[in-house]
């Protein structure tokens, strides 16, 4: 069995039902994500005295763990599909972010740089997280295909 199946029906992996299931969903796995990055964004940020360690440890795991969703959710589908799933995983992702940090602005706990956020602040936080995260998705899309096109080509002859 090739490590990189060129249809998912080949595909035999030992994951957790439940993790592979959650997975599977575009929807789910974004919107989770989505939660997830503002509620760590807005931890972090309590935090303004960390020194330039600090800031990129956090940026990396942050990081890390966002990337890592976006590749457990594309791992289930073929290079084909993800030409069209990166940048929905992406929106969604950024339309979760942002219901929270509606809700975060409301209870006043949302920082929009060293300052607390405002109503009028939140368009300009949307497509900032939008366009970053746009670019994001769709470059690690494009290095996951790239591995998995030089693993098919040279490493599994």
């Amino acid at each position: 069995m090739p490590l990189f199946p060129r249809s998912t029906l080949e595909m035999k992996l030992e994951e957790p039902a439940a993790f592979n299931r959650f997975t599977h969903s575009l929807a789910e796995t974004a919107i989770v994500t989505g939660i997830a990055i503002r509620l760590y964004r807005a931890l972090v940020l309590s935090r303004p005295d960390g020194g330039w360690v600090y800031w990129g440890v956090v940026w990396s795991v942050g990081t890390i763990f966002f990337l890592g969703m976006l590749t457990a959710h594309l791992a289930h589908y073929p290079k084909r599909r993800w030409v069209w799933r990166a940048p929905v995983f992406a929106t969604v992702t950024v339309a979760a972010e942002m219901a929270v940090s509606l809700l975060l602005i409301a209870l006043g706990r949302e920082r929009w740089g060293s300052v607390r956020a405002e109503w009028s602040d939140w368009p300009g936080m949307a497509a900032n997280a939008l366009l970053y995260r746009g670019l994001t998705v769709c470059a690690w899309a494009l290095v996951l295909a790239g591995a998995v096109w030089i693993v098919r080509r040279y490493l599994l002859r």
